[in-house]
């Protein structure tokens, strides 16, 4: 496989009872694209990605992160392997500070063994030291900087979002799945959000596939695109060709 190829599926499928959520996909994306993933409603996107994060076991098929396959691992293993998301509804830890949720992030870097922690020895307090800064300098990237202490759940909306990518971003990952990260937003979150998304991947060197219904958003940043429509891949390709696809658009608009 190319070193290239950060995502690749072959074959990904899962079945419910007698329903086939995700049906023979088959994805492929490189390093550094901004990658699309679209289709109505109960198209199976959101099932896809918790094939990716292992939410889900697939009932047939592969899938391979960075060349390797990671096909049945845990979330907290493909996490740690550098697969990051956000969620369609935004779970931020509402009773912490926003300093707090990205040092949450963080944790699956800390160095401490559990004796250290409990009993907050010297070297667990020069890393929780360490990790504040850190926590701190993404903060400050995403400039959510003077919202430190702020409890998340008192940050507006658009923020909110940020601060759940700010987090994802704080694992360190090579690939970042956002879902649907423009929902509930108003034109100019969505804007913002579309020069967040696209600062991130310069910023960071980072390759994102997105899940998203506004075609404003996709239009504006995804270079390439797949279409699901009832779990199965009905178009893919370069963005502009997709959204110009017949079937494509009859799949979101009908007859």
């Amino acid at each position: 496989m190319s070193n290239d190829i950060v995502l690749k599926t072959e074959h990904l499928s899962i079945q419910f009872g007698g329903l086939r959520a995700v049906d023979d996909v088959n994805l492929e994306i490189r390093r550094g694209e901004l990658y699309g993933l679209i289709g109505p409603n109960g198209a199976g996107k959101t099932t896809f990605f918790n094939l990716i994060t292992g939410v889900y076991k697939p009932t047939s098929g592969r899938i391979f992160h960075d060349g390797r396959e990671i096909t049945g691992k845990t979330p907290i293993e493909i996490n740690r392997g550098g697969i990051a998301r956000t969620f369609q509804n935004i779970r931020l830890f509402n009773n912490l500070t926003v300093i707090e949720n990205v040092m949450v992030g963080l944790a699956n870097q800390i160095p401490c063994n559990v004796a250290q922690s409990i009993f907050r020895l010297p070297r667990h307090k020069k890393s929780e030291r360490e990790f504040y800064n850190k926590a701190l300098e993404l903060l400050e990237i995403f400039q959510l900087a003077e919202y430190k202490d702020y409890l998340a759940a008192n940050l507006p909306y658009g923020k909110q979002r940020k601060l759940e990518i700010a987090r994802a971003m704080a694992t360190s990952p090579t690939l970042l799945l956002l879902d649907e990260p423009a929902a509930g937003m108003n034109p100019s979150e969505t804007q913002e959000l579309m020069d967040d998304i696209a600062f991130i991947r310069e910023k960071f060197d980072i390759t994102i596939l997105l899940i998203e219904h506004d075609m404003r958003l996709v239009g504006g940043i995804c270079e390439k695109l797949t279409v699901l429509n009832f779990g199965t891949e009905l178009a893919k390709g370069q963005t502009a060709e997709v959204l110009a696809n017949p079937a494509v658009i009859k799949a979101y608009l009908g007859d």
